[in-house]
């Protein structure tokens, strides 16, 4: 840097020259940046255990790690080590979905962007809308979050994580069984607004082959039953 200072102060110096250095410098100066923030990013990892199951899925009876879980968890470690998370959305290549960005900066001056999928469209296995663009929206941001925060950190929940039902499967197994709970979520969340017995009976005929479809038997017969339940409900509040 001192022989660059020197340069720039010599009247005589050839200028093609002088960006030369300055962009060598600079290169160098990223390079060495990078190289504190994997310092950094390897002592932060070494410091994180397995993060315990905080939330249950009613309909599924599975455990996961909520994004707050996480936060909680893994603030303190990576925030002493010198970073930063942000994040924010953007358009995604995929129709549907929304992207979910994650910017990691460290002290040292090094950024780092990753990314993920989310499908936001509200829609069902057989293409019917099971959620608002609102609720589908929200959704997509908290699984995007929660799943970046794991990413980034490599980190492990308990023996399972994804909602308690993409254990151990690879990145599609995980996206599918996350895909069926949403739905699940959903058409309960439906079926407690409906107010006449006609509604809820419309939305079985929905529901089920939307939920047949994923293969998830689990959710099929937990929603049949809440169906049931809920019409005999309806049915006894009609009589007179």
């Amino acid at each position: 840097m001192h022989a660059i200072t020197a340069a720039a102060n010599d009247p005589n110096v050839d200028i093609d020259k002088m960006e030369r250095l300055l962009s060598m410098h600079e290169r160098m100066h990223a390079r060495a940046n990078e190289q504190k923030f994997n310092a950094a990013m390897t002592k932060a990892q070494a410091a994180m255990g397995p993060i315990s199951a905080d939330a249950v899925n009613p309909q599924t009876r599975s455990t996961y790690a909520s994004y707050a879980q996480l936060n909680r968890a893994l603030r303190p470690i990576y925030t002493k080590n010198g970073f930063a998370l942000s994040f924010d959305t953007a358009t995604s290549d995929q129709a549907g979905h929304v992207r979910i960005l994650c910017y990691v900066s460290h002290a040292a001056g090094h950024m780092r962007t990753y990314r993920c999928d989310m499908p936001a469209d509200g829609k069902g296995a057989k293409g019917g809308d099971v959620m608002t663009k609102t609720h589908a929206s929200g959704s997509a941001m908290t699984y995007g979050q929660r799943y970046l925060l794991k990413l980034i950190f490599n980190v492990a929940i308990g023996e399972n994580d994804d909602d308690g039902n993409g254990a151990g499967a690879d990145p599609g197994d995980v996206r599918q069984a996350s895909d069926a709970d949403r739905l699940a979520d959903a058409l309960f969340h439906r079926l407690q607004g409906t107010k006449t017995d006609a509604a809820a009976a419309a939305l079985w005929a929905e529901g089920s082959v939307a939920l047949a479809e994923t293969k998830r038997r689990d959710l099929y017969d937990e929603f049949k039953d809440a169906v049931i339940t809920h019409r005999r409900k309806l049915k006894a509040g009609a009589r007179p």
